[in-house]
């Protein structure tokens, strides 16, 4: 589209299903780029994925012209599919459902980078749980608690 410009920054979360502590660090960073990868074939711009054993941080470039719902279904099945197919896990492997996504300014970009850089650094402090309800809080998400880890066992 002619005279169409936009700037829209998104940081997905969302966590294997159970919260199972599955994605191991000797192929991680491979799977991380995996889902980078998947990022940019929907033609949003990928520019970090990192996470833990139990859940991923994408921050991406979003097109206006696509669903922020539609992206991360694409990266969720994408992503489960690669990995089942590589066979690197006992049991098949499954995201939690849901995702949290939170959108920046461009003023933002660099600290949100470090967050989800320092992935490793920032969970020796705080669990996962404690981060995710602090990132809805910070963005005056309400939630209902019974929901928000409803697959956990």
């Amino acid at each position: 589209m002619g005279n169409t410009y936009h700037q829209l920054y998104v940081q997905s979360v969302f966590a294997v299903k159970y919260r199972a502590s599955v994605l191991k660090p000797e192929w991680r960073k491979n799977f991380f780029a995996v889902i980078g990868n998947l990022i940019n074939q929907t033609g949003c711009k990928n520019i970090i994925v990192n996470g833990m054993d139990d859940h991923v941080h994408c921050f991406f470039g979003l097109l206006p012209s696509l669903a922020i719902s539609d992206v991360l279904q694409k990266i969720k099945s994408g992503s489960s599919g690669w990995l089942n197919s590589q066979q690197l896990l006992t049991n098949r492997f499954e995201w939690q459902s849901g995702y949290g996504a939170f959108s920046y300014g461009r003023s933002q970009k660099d600290y949100v980078f470090q967050y989800i850089l320092n992935q490793e650094e920032h969970h020796r402090k705080k669990s996962f749980k404690i981060e995710y309800k602090e990132l809805l809080e910070s963005f005056n998400i309400k939630y209902d608690e019974k929901y928000l880890f409803h697959d956990l066992i």
